[in-house]
């Protein structure tokens, strides 16, 4: 069955501006409190992979003023000077931190809204894996995953969503695995950890009916990043094959214009999600010979 696929995601701030422009009109709700300005988005694990197209998929669109999170500082700051001196009225500022640190969530939120004055689009990108039998992963290992899949995000969320609620318009896009909506072998912890961010997307979904925020939860299977060389375990599967971290990122941004609540990429791996709801028994024994 499909294995997962995430992405990646010391502390340092960088000056931060905005750049004039007007809205596209193919802009989401987010963007109707910030006209004239550029609309303020952060992106974290945006120093590669999925959080760096990301970062790129929004700048290609135009007037963004971008806060990227990263843990490597080199390759952050190389992303955001590339999009910070790109045309379409797009901005850039880098602000390096671990988000498994204490508190960085809060210096990461602080900053964003002392620098920026609000968000109107929050990317929670940034994640880890751990492959290998759950009886062999060190108690370290479990703590980071959960740290930086469900509680880093969790706080941010927690953190920067009055603002959005009160300014009556906002998109909190939080980038998850089909590992989470399935449980793949070998990854236990790295799948209930995706599970517990798909079904916070949910519940939170419900509360925020009616106040202009919007939540989207992407889904993506393998994707060809250097997630799984960080996690220690190479994909080594022949199917299903990788996908290009830019096609999450279209993903995410069709999700932002189109309000849309749940995404899978590619989009046929809601068809395993479906067996899986509807036939449960069937599924595991499929899961069991093929894996």
């Amino acid at each position: 069955m499909p294995h997962d696929a995430p992405h990646t995601g010391s502390e340092v701030s960088a000056p931060i501006g905005t750049a004039a422009g007007t809205d596209s009109d193919a802009r989401p709700r987010l963007a109707a409190v910030s006209a004239p300005k550029a609309s303020v988005a952060l992106v974290t694990g945006a120093s590669s992979g999925i959080g760096a197209a990301v970062a790129r998929r929004l700048a290609a669109e135009g007037n963004w003023h971008l806060v990227l999170n990263g843990r490597d500082r080199t390759r952050l700051e190389r992303v955001a000077q590339d999009l910070d001196h790109g045309a379409n009225d797009t901005s850039a500022a880098a602000f390096p931190t671990d988000l498994a640190e204490p508190g960085a969530d809060r210096r990461l939120a602080a900053y964003v809204l002392d620098s920026a004055g609000r968000l109107d689009l929050l990317v929670a990108g940034a994640g880890i894996g751990w492959a290998g039998p759950f009886d062999t992963m060190p108690q370290r290992a479990i703590d980071e995953v959960f740290s930086v899949d469900v509680l880093a995000p969790v706080h941010l969320v927690r953190l920067l969503l009055p603002g959005m609620i009160s300014q009556g318009a906002g998109r909190v896009v939080l980038i998850g695995s089909v590992a989470g909506s399935l449980g793949v072998r070998d990854e236990a912890v790295y799948s209930a950890a995706k599970a517990a961010l798909g079904t916070f997307a949910e519940a939170l979904r419900y509360e925020l009916r009616g106040t202009g925020v919007g939540i989207s939860h992407v889904m993506p299977g393998v994707v060809d990043t250097p997630f799984f060389e960080r996690r220690g375990a190479p994909y080594v599967r022949s199917r299903p094959r990788p996908v290009p971290a830019e096609r999450v990122a279209e993903a995410v941004w069709q999700a932002i214009i189109h309000d849309r609540d749940e995404v899978y990429v590619p989009g046929w791996l809601r068809l395993p999600g479906r067996l899986h709801g509807v036939a449960p028994a069937l599924y595991r024994r499929l899961a069991a010979r093929f894996g």
